[in-house]
């Protein structure tokens, strides 16, 4: 659908009004800028710089993915706006020193996801199956990463990610090229000679060797998740889910009793969170 389609969500309103979007969006950078004014913001923003607010950055991220395992919709709304505002704030420093804006920012995405869907935006076949369309999508990518003159198959996997996430993306741009093994099953045979590894010798190994073959371990498991089509971030984040919930049911059934965890045994606080998990599976049927 083209810009000039009067229909078209892309087309300027005719009675030439600012759109609740683009209104909203203005009065945000507006807002951030005032509070990096030099002379009438807020102290505290106009200290921070790019480095400063990255980490608040990811745990935003990381907050919006919290209220989506929690199908928390309503939080989800304000999860969102906390997440934009760090493109916000990040966009308003860019500009500051003459590198970029957010309408640059929008404006690049924008490019790009017409650029990777020439299914859709352009007049390439529309009947192509997910995976062809993945399959596109890695070599557009890889016409990018080579126009950057990113030579290097894993150059541009960013070292801030996560290091789950980081270990996928590392393993599937070497899988890309062949370097990968062909079955789960061969994973789980180098999965069990790490474990080997690092329970037989950690009494004659360094801290440095301990912690290394202990990073060998998770970088295999997290090539086992991928083998299995698992989202090792997600995994754990529901394992701590689960984990939390159990513990707080020993909690409450120890409360109930009077006491604490620290007033009473392993064996019984064992005892407590099998009760507990026999309790989610009647739930769960």
């Amino acid at each position: 659908m083209q810009a000039s389609d009067p229909t078209s969500p892309f087309a300027t309103p005719v009675d030439g009004k600012q759109p609740d979007t683009a209104r909203e969006i203005a009065r945000l950078l507006a807002i951030m800028a005032r509070l990096r004014d030099p002379e009438t913001g807020c102290p505290w923003d106009i200290e921070q710089d790019f480095a400063s607010i990255a980490p608040y950055t990811i745990e935003e991220a990381h907050e919006v993915a919290d209220a989506i395992d929690r199908k928390d919709w309503t939080g989800l709304e304000g999860e969102l706006g906390d997440l934009l505002l760090q493109v916000v704030y990040h966009a308003q420093m860019a500009k500051e020193a003459g590198y970029f804006d957010f309408a640059d920012v929008a404006r690049g995405i924008a490019d790009k996801m017409v650029a990777r869907h020439p299914h859709v935006f352009g007049s390439t076949r529309h009947d192509k199956t997910a995976a062809q369309q993945i399959a596109d999508w890695e070599a557009v990518k890889a016409a990018e990463r080579a126009a950057r003159s990113a030579d290097g198959v894993l150059d541009d996997v960013a070292l801030g990610l996560p290091a789950l996430l980081r270990a996928v993306k590392l393993q599937n741009r070497a899988a890309r090229v062949g370097f990968d093994w062909p079955h789960p099953d061969d994973v789980l045979v180098k999965l069990a000679e790490e474990l080997r590894e690092l329970v037989e010798a950690r009494e004659a190994l360094t801290e440095t060797e301990v912690f290394e073959e202990f990073g060998d371990m998770l970088f295999v498991v997290t090539n086992l998740a991928r083998h299995l089509n698992v989202d090792p971030e997600s995994a754990l984040r529901a394992a701590n889910s689960k984990f939390t919930r159990r513990f707080r049911s020993v909690e409450a059934a120890l409360a109930a009793q009077g006491r604490r965890p620290q007033d009473s045994s392993l064996d019984e606080m064992d005892a407590l969170w099998d009760a507990a998990k026999r309790a989610e599976k009647e739930t769960s049927r």
